[in-house]
């Protein structure tokens, strides 16, 4: 696409979504009031189940942990400008959701802009993205290297032991960030810093072992959930990868980016993020305009659909294909020419 018509396609797009861009207030402080009260509802409930069965904590856990992911919806709006007009009030609330969701909300907010900004582009997979590599460069890797890659994208590393390196450990000291973001590092540093105070009123007040009994598995839960979900709107069979001179924003939005078909419930549990072709489309749209936005455009049932259960085929892809413009698994990697030094 050369750049007049990716001129154009901003344009016409920019027409379709205007009016479902920008904030309503009563609604957004609704939505972070409602979620909040659930969230800490269930939290004491959990706690008050301790005595009662620890089986009934666990399975008062995971509506709680998709409370925490709501939650991360919303300070993911505040990144965006899309849930408050006001840049203070989106800061403020965003810093203070950053604390609840371990995820330090500046340092977040200018990594997940990398990310809309080069999704799909495989000249720019430095931020934001599951690594992905190409089946050329992992043909071109050492057995070591190629072992490392298999291991990382293996579902249980990757949906079940990632998401507690990512959100307990990594995001306390985020080595990736370049140290000139200045404003990033002090945001993880007083992130980690409320947390720490966080935890100590409430080791004090309710005991170590009762507090790491219930927020644990909610942060197991809402941490494998997040990152599922951050999975699946991109890697899928007939995604969208260019290198930087073919790169589309457009394409990586509609064709790249899923329109993962949830129930209604789960939409809800989920913050509407299941709309991630509208969302690359344009961050602007807060997430409770989503799915009206997906009802009323037409020219939006050209992205790519995904169903629940379509949805649980793509943890076997590995690998962009350029050949075949496709994602593939490392048994259908099998089926392949060898690089030419191997053949």
């Amino acid at each position: 696409m050369n750049p007049e018509q990716e001129h154009e396609h901003l344009r016409v797009w920019n027409e379709l979504l205007r009016p479902y861009q920008g904030p309503d207030r009563a609604r957004s402080l609704w939505q972070l009031g409602n979620t909040a009260a659930l969230f800490v509802g269930l939290w004491a409930l959990m706690y008050k189940s301790l005595s009662v069965s620890y089986w009934l904590t666990l399975l008062l856990a995971v509506p709680a942990a998709f409370m925490l992911v709501r939650l991360f919806i919303i300070q993911h709006d505040c990144g965006h400008g899309s849930f408050f007009r006001s840049r203070k009030a989106a800061d403020a609330v965003g810093f203070v959701l950053g604390v609840v969701t371990l995820v330090p909300y500046s340092y977040w907010r200018r990594s997940h802009a990398i990310h809309h900004a080069t999704s799909g582009n495989l000249d720019h997979r430095e931020f934001g993205d599951i690594d992905t590599l190409t089946v050329r460069e992992y043909q071109a890797l050492p057995k070591g290297r190629r072992l490392a890659y298999r291991l990382y994208r293996h579902p249980v590393v990757l949906f079940l032991i990632g998401p507690v390196y990512q959100f307990v450990f990594k995001h306390r000291l985020p080595l990736d960030a370049p140290r000139t973001w200045r404003r990033e590092w002090w945001s993880i540093a007083w992130t980690n810093l409320a947390l720490a105070a966080a935890v100590a009123l409430l080791w004090a007040t309710l005991g170590l072992k009762s507090f790491l009994l219930v927020h644990a598995p909610i942060i197991l839960i809402s941490g494998s959930a997040g990152v599922w979900l951050f999975y699946v709107q991109h890697q899928f069979v007939e995604t969208y990868w260019d290198p930087d001179h073919e790169w589309s924003f457009f394409r990586a939005a509609l064709e790249g980016s899923s329109y993962y078909d949830l129930p209604a419930v789960l939409h809800w549990f989920t913050g509407n993020i299941g709309y991630h072709h509208i969302h690359h489309l344009s961050s602007r749209i807060p997430n409770y305009r989503l799915a009206r936005c997906q009802r009323e455009i037409p020219q939006l049932s050209l992205a790519s659909k995904i169903t629940l259960f379509e949805s649980l085929r793509t943890a076997r892809l590995k690998l962009w294909d350029e050949a075949q413009r496709k994602m593939v698994s490392f048994r259908e990697l099998q089926a392949l020419p060898a690089p030419a030094s191997e053949a």
